[in-house]
């Protein structure tokens, strides 16, 4: 399998991977529009010319859509191969390539955000290990922020402390989200007309700038759905799974 580097030249003739390939879907607009504006930041998306979910998100820590400190670090934002795709070693292909990109780049190692347990949306925890990644730091209810040092002597990155403060989080359901997964443009409206049939009180946060993520009360700013200031899930909600939610909170 050859590996394809979206750039602005190309990506609009490119598949994502992570949604349907028609380009006027609202998902896919919004996906590229937000790869667009990383670019030049030095977001580096790697695919497999193959139809299907195997690519590499990544780009320098100082610019992670992320509340960290990672000072010199490449910060993963994605790294998935699903479905028949998996097994082939496609993974290991990806992950090396951004290793060799970041060592030739000087990077100090590499960032990405996991859990106590492999969850969705989220690196398995056990690939990470086996790959040399170590646990940096922890945040509630069960995120880690996982790191491969390129140097032994690197400091370690850390969640800002934004993570542990939602004093000024609002009443009810909030969501926090971003565009950078392609999902939330297509099902943060359905769950906000879902909230609105309800009579539910749901607050949305779309947080449009790099500042905003940097700040986030959650580790995960692509999908964080809180009620009464803990955290729900992290997981992109169908208008079913939702609408469940709504029923067990009795509304």
């Amino acid at each position: 399998m050859n590996l394809i580097k979206l750039t602005q030249e190309n990506i609009e003739n490119e598949h994502i991977c992570c949604a349907i390939s028609n380009n006027k879907d609202v998902q896919v607009q919004s996906k590229k529009s937000w790869l667009k504006e990383r670019f030049q930041e030095g977001l580096v998306f790697l695919k497999g010319d193959v139809r299907g979910k195997c690519f590499i998100e990544y780009l320098p820590a100082e610019y992670a859509w992320a509340p960290i400190e990672a000072q010199g670090y490449m910060y993963i934002d994605c790294l998935w191969v699903s479905g028949q795709l998996k097994g082939h070693g496609y993974s290991n292909l990806l992950l090396n390539q951004c290793i060799k990109d970041s060592r030739e780049k000087g990077k100090k190692g590499l960032v990405i955000l996991s859990s106590k347990k492999k969850m969705g949306f989220l690196s398995d925890p056990g690939y990470m290990r086996y790959k040399g990644f170590e646990t940096a730091d922890t945040a509630d209810p069960s995120f880690e922020l996982m790191y491969l040092p390129f140097d032994g002597h690197a400091e370690k990155p850390c969640f800002r402390d934004t993570v542990k403060s939602r004093q000024d989080m609002p009443e009810g359901f909030v969501l926090y989200y971003t565009n950078q997964c392609p999902f939330t443009a297509k099902y943060v409206p359905l769950l906000e007309t879902a909230a609105r049939t309800r009579g539910a009180d749901l607050h949305v946060v779309h947080m449009q700038s790099r500042e905003e993520a940097q700040n986030a009360p959650s580790p995960f700013t692509t999908f964080s759905l809180f009620y009464q200031r803990e955290l729900v899930t992290h997981e992109i909600l169908s208008e079913k799974k939702f609408e469940k939610i709504l029923e067990s909170k009795g509304m």
